[in-house]
């Protein structure tokens, strides 16, 4: 049961910082978008 819980922590985890690089990734795409549309 520990192991289970120890697995299922440690999935949340792994999921938590996959959404953070998910978010980041799309902020600086859409930052470069930003950047590309103000510049004439």
């Amino acid at each position: 049961m520990h192991v289970h819980i120890t697995n299922c922590s440690r999935g949340i985890r792994n999921a938590w910082h996959f959404y953070y690089a998910l978010v980041l990734v799309i902020k600086v795409v859409c930052g470069g978008f930003g950047i590309a549309l103000l510049t004439p």
